[in-house]
C-alpha cells in the first residue's frame, strides 16, 4: 500500500512527505534531483530498497521542491533552500533527530544538512555520493562542463521514456515492466526542460569544504563495479569526512537496483550499531562582517551628536536586514556588525541590501563574508578560522563592495546574485591564498543553458 502522503510547509511551499514503519530510529530518505513520493512504492528496485529500511526504521520520504507531489518551480532550486525543506519536513514528522540517507547529487544536500544542523543529523549513509561535479584542478575524475551539456541534451531528448538510451533507465534496470514505471516516474516527476535545467545547475554544484565540517559517523557506499560514477567521487568523500567508513559491495549497478535487501542490511548494521554523535559547539555557518568606510572621518566632519545619531539608524537597519535575512547580529563592532546566517545566499542578500539602503543614507560600508566552521560560544559570540577568514576578506573591500570567499560562491550556485572574479589573495595569518568574488546585482548566475 502507498502511505499517506502529508504536506510540511516551509515559507510559502509545501514540501510533500510521508511516513511508514514504527523502528526506533528516524531515517529521512533524501532523493536525487527528481522523485514522486506517489509512484517511489511501485518503482521496484528503490521500492525493495526503502521498505526494507522501514522494517527496521521510521522511514520519512519526501518529494524535493519543484518535484513530484511538491509546490515550487521544477529545474534550478538553490541548494540553500532545500535546507529550509529538509527542516521543515524533519520538523512536520515529529523528528528530532535522525539518519539522513541519500545517493548520487542528492548526498550533497544530506552532507550541508548535517554540517549545518549537527543536532539534528544522527549519522548519514551515502550511496555513490556526489558532490563535486565539475572538472578542475585536484579533481581531474569529474566530468568536464561539454560532456556534462552533453549529457543533459541525452536525458532531455528521451526523457520519459522506456527506451534504454534514455540514461536515467539505468537506475531502473533491465526489466521493460520496470522501465515502463520509470519512464512514468519521470514525467510525473517534472519536465524534461525542467530536468536539463536541474542538471545544468546540479553540475555547478561543489560542496567538497563542506566534507571536515560534519560531525555524525557516516558510511559510504558503493558497488564495485559501478562504472555509471567514477568511484573517486565515493572515495573523496570517504577521506574527507572525518567520522567515516567506506564500503564496496558486490554488483555493478546502483547501490538500490541489485540485491536491494542487502543494500538496506549494511545500512542497518550501520546505524544499529552506531553511538550517536556527542553534542557539539561546532557549526557550518555564514559569518558577514560590515565596516562603515572612513568612519573616524565622518565622524569629525558630523561631530559627535550627529554622528551618534546616524549610527544609531546604521545599527536599526543592520538589525532589521539581519533578521529580515534570518540571521543573527552577533556583536557591534562600533562602525560594524559582525553577524551569523545559516546559509550563504541570505548572506550575500543582507550584505547587498545593507550597502543599497546605507549608500542611500550617504552612508558607504564594505562587507566580507565566508562559509566555515565556526565555534558557537558560551557567551554569543563566534570563534574560529572561518571567523578570521570572514574578517580578512572584508578589509579588501573598497566602499559599496560586498566581497565573498569561492566557498561562499560555490554553495549558493542559483542565488539571484552575479559574482565577479576578483582574483587570490593572501589572507594575513592564514596559510594558503584564497579567491574572492564580488557580490553584483540580482540577476540570475551564469549557468549554461
Amino acid at each position: 500500500m502507498v502511505p499517506e502522503t502529508r504536506y510540511a510547509r516551509s515559507g510559502d511551499t509545501s514540501i510533500a512527505y510521508q511516513v511508514v514503519g514504527e523502528g526506533d530510529i528516524d531515517i529521512l530518505f533524501v532523493p536525487a534531483f527528481i522523485s514522486n513520493i506517489e509512484l517511489t512504492w511501485e518503482l521496484r528496485p528503490l521500492a525493495t530498497f526503502l521498505r526494507a529500511l522501514s522494517s527496521f526504521s521510521r522511514l520519512i520520504v519526501f518529494d524535493r521542491r519543484g518535484t513530484g507531489a511538491s509546490d515550487g518551480a521544477g529545474g534550478a532550486v538553490p541548494l540553500e533552500d532545500q535546507l529550509d525543506d529538509v527542516h521543515a519536513v524533519l520538523d512536520a514528522a515529529g523528528s528530532t533527530e535522525a539518519a539522513l540517507i541519500s545517493m548520487l547529487e542528492g548526498c550533497a544536500l544530506a552532507l550541508l544538512y548535517a554540517a549545518t544542523r549537527p543536532e539534528r543529523v544522527r549519522a548519514l549513509a551515502l550511496m555513490a555520493p556526489m558532490t563535486c561535479f565539475k572538472r578542475q584542478p585536484g579533481y581531474e575524475w569529474a566530468i568536464t562542463d561539454e560532456e556534462r551539456r552533453a549529457f543533459a541534451d541525452l536525458n532531455h531528448a528521451h526523457w520519459g521514456t522506456k527506451s534504454l538510451e534514455n540514461p536515467w533507465m539505468v537506475f531502473v534496470g533491465q526489466d521493460e515492466q520496470d522501465r515502463i514505471v520509470g519512464a512514468r516516474y519521470q514525467r510525473l516527476a517534472m519536465g524534461p526542460g525542467e530536468a536539463r535545467a536541474a542538471m545544468l545547475l546540479s553540475g555547478e554544484t561543489d560542496v567538497r569544504s563542506v566534507l571536515p565540517s560534519v560531525q555524525c559517523p557516516t558510511l559510504v557506499m558503493r558497488r564495485a563495479g559501478d562504472e555509471l560514477v567514477d568511484a573517486r567521487h565515493s572515495r573523496y568523500v570517504a577521506d574527507h569526512v572525518p567520522d567515516s567508513r567506506y564500503v564496496e559491495l558486490p554488483g555493478d549497478t546502483p547501490v538500490w537496483v541489485e540485491d536491494a535487501d542487502g543494500a538496506a542490511r549494511e545500512v542497518s548494521d550501520f546505524l544499529t550499531g552506531v553511538r550517536p554523535p556527542a553534542p557539539s559547539e561546532r557549526v557550518l555557518a555564514t559569518v558577514m562582517f560590515t565596516d562603515i568606510v572612513d568612519s573616524t572621518v565622518r565622524a569629525q566632519a558630523l561631530g559627535d551628536a550627529a554622528w551618534r545619531e546616524l549610527l544609531g539608524r546604521h545599527d536599526s537597519l543592520v538589525h532589521e536586514e539581519v533578521d529580515r535575512h534570518r540571521g543573527r547580529v552577533v556583536k557591534s563592532l562600533g562602525d560594524g556588525a559582525l553577524a551569523l546566517f545559516d546559509g550563504p545566499s541570505r548572506a550575500l542578500g543582507c550584505a547587498v541590501a545593507l550597502r543599497d539602503r546605507l549608500a542611500a543614507m550617504q552612508l558607504p560600508i564594505r562587507a566580507g563574508l565566508h562559509t566555515g566552521e565556526c565555534e558557537l560560544l558560551a557567551d554569543g559570540d563566534v570563534g574560529g578560522m572561518a571567523v578570521h577568514i570572514g574578517a580578512r576578506i572584508a578589509a579588501l573591500a573598497g566602499p559599496h563592495e560586498v566581497l565573498a570567499s569561492r566557498t561562499v560562491r560555490d554553495l549558493s550556485i542559483g542565488s539571484p546574485f552575479t559574482m565577479d572574479d576578483r582574483g587570490e589573495h593572501e589572507l594575513k595569518g592564514v596559510a594558503e591564498p584564497w579567491r574572492v568574488y564580488a557580490a553584483g546585482d540580482q540577476r540570475h548566475m551564469g549557468v549554461a543553458r
